[in-house]
C-alpha cells in the first residue's frame, strides 16, 4: 500500500504534527479543516463564511489529488454550538447536493474559540 501525505502549508500542521490529508491506494482522508484562510491566517466571525472557507480549503486538497466532489463518501461536521449548524446548510448543500455523502454532525469544543466549525472527510480516489 502506498501512502502520500499532503500539506496545505498551514502553521497548525507544522506546530501540531499532522498532515492536511493522507491518501492511501483507495481513499483520500482529509483532516478536520477549519475556516481559516491559510494564506492570511485570518478567520471570519460568521459561521457560514467559515463553512465556505472550510470547503474551499478542502477543495484545494481534492483538486491537488484530482478527486471530484462526487467522490466524497463520508463527512463529519464538528461545531461547538449545534445551533450554528443550520446556517451552514446552504453552503454544504452547494458542494454535496449532487452526490450526498454519509454525514454526521458532532457538537464538541474546538482548539480555538474563534473556530465555529470544523469539517473532515473521506473521498474515494479517482480510478
Amino acid at each position: 500500500m502506498s501512502i502520500r501525505r499532503h500539506s496545505s502549508g498551514s502553521t497548525f500542521e507544522a506546530e501540531i504534527g499532522y498532515s492536511r490529508a493522507v491518501a492511501d491506494d483507495l481513499y483520500l482522508h482529509i483532516s478536520g479543516t477549519t475556516g481559516y484562510d491559510y494564506s492570511t491566517m485570518q478567520i471570519s466571525a460568521d459561521v457560514a463564511a467559515q463553512a465556505e472557507q472550510c470547503m474551499l480549503n478542502i477543495e484545494a486538497v481534492l483538486l491537488a489529488h484530482q478527486v471530484p466532489w462526487d467522490n466524497v463518501v463520508r463527512v463529519r461536521y464538528i461545531l461547538p454550538n449545534p445551533d450554528d449548524f443550520e446556517p451552514c446548510w446552504p453552503v454544504l448543500k452547494k458542494y454535496f447536493a449532487g452526490a450526498p455523502p454519509a454525514a454526521t454532525m458532532i457538537s464538541a469544543g474546538l482548539a480555538d474559540p474563534s473556530m465555529k466549525i470544523e469539517i473532515e472527510l473521506t473521498a474515494r480516489l479517482s480510478e
